[in-house]
């Protein structure tokens, strides 16, 4: 019972970090010489606390940078880390400006319970700062004859450096700013403001232009693809055009030429049209031929009617000697011929 109950008093300092989270983001990358903003969210009865940054990866030694409960700056600008509390939103944003490369590392926000038993609830966040290059798009396309902008990004120890802007394959291409930071020819304008940022502009766009570059700080590149397209063309439409025929052959679309995606899409009508006729071809030839067999199975007894008549003509001239007259009894089932 009483280890239990040392257990239990040994977990209170942790119960409001369960119940209670503080929240933020886990990673961060920040390019060196920029600002950087974390937002801390918690819980709603957490509004009325203070709330804190620090930095360190363990609550018993994290070096406090700012806290709520301090005065603000006048300007919050000018402060290398300055906390701003949302009651409303239930968010405290950190800002950290000018970052070097030697920021780097696990920083916690949190809220400041108190008392003998309870901890503060806090989160961790590992920032990152790097130096380098970067680009706000690596693919950029623009109309013909018209004009783009291409955005570089550099850290802090490039300011100073010279920028240039080369056709990646060919070194010789390269244009550079010169001591005032600026370049401009008639198809290209490089501007540096000198703090974090240089500009490209292409003017008149040619469908040459297209390919990839390159936009380089000190020894930093960042590879860019410009595509140029056609310029979209527009017919203008006379007011005195004469009205539109819609019976006229001047005015009919060209007929579509029968090719072989044509032929496959309409090969299942042609397929309908062949089986139809050919059941009514067979259908024709079953008539036929029952036609032909009927006919022939008649000629037989056709032939004997034609020569009984011939030999009653031969009789008829005698119409007073009755012994020599014929009955003739014509049998249609068995084609036979009795006379009497």
């Amino acid at each position: 019972m009483r280890r239990l109950f040392i257990l239990t008093l040994s977990l209170l300092p942790w119960i409001p970090a369960v119940l209670c989270k503080v929240t933020t983001e886990g990673e961060l990358s920040i390019m060196e010489g920029q600002s950087l903003t974390i937002p801390c969210h918690y819980e709603p009865q957490y509004a009325s606390y203070v709330k804190y940054w620090c930095r360190g990866k363990m609550r018993e030694f994290c070096t406090s940078l700012a806290r709520t409960d301090e005065p603000r700056s006048a300007n919050p600008a000018e402060k290398k880390v300055s906390v701003f509390d949302d009651q409303v939103q239930l968010v405290f944003t950190v800002t950290m400006n000018n970052l070097k490369e030697g920021d780097s590392g696990w920083y916690m926000c949190g809220v400041e319970i108190g008392g003998v038993w309870s901890a503060d609830d806090v989160a961790f966040t590992n920032i990152k700062v790097i130096h380098g290059m970067s680009v706000v798009n690596s693919r950029v396309s623009g109309e013909e004859g018209s004009s783009l902008t291409v955005e570089c990004h550099y850290s802090e120890r490039y300011r100073e450096s010279e920028k240039k802007w080369c056709r990646s394959g060919d070194w010789s291409s390269c244009l550079l700013t010169g001591s005032e930071g600026n370049y401009e020819d008639t198809s290209v304008a490089i501007s540096d403001d000198r703090t974090r940022t240089f500009t490209i502009t292409l003017k008149k766009l040619q469908m040459r232009d297209t390919g990839w570059y390159w936009c380089s700080a000190g020894q930093q590149q960042m590879a860019v693809h410009v595509l140029v397209t056609h310029r979209a063309t527009t017919t203008a439409v006379s007011v005195t055009s004469p009205p539109t025929r819609l019976h006229s052959a001047a005015y009919l679309p060209p007929p579509k030429p029968i090719t072989k995606e044509y032929w496959n899409s309409h090969s299942h009508i042609l397929e309908s049209l062949l089986v139809c006729a050919s059941i009514m071809l067979l259908v024709g030839l079953a008539i036929l031929a029952r036609k032909l067999w009927k006919q022939r199975k008649q000629d037989p007894l056709q032939r004997q009617v034609k020569a009984i008549k011939a030999r009653h003509n031969e009789y008829s001239g005698d119409v007073g000697d009755l012994q020599n007259a014929a009955v003739v009894f014509l049998n249609r089932d068995s084609q036979d011929v009795h006379m009497y």
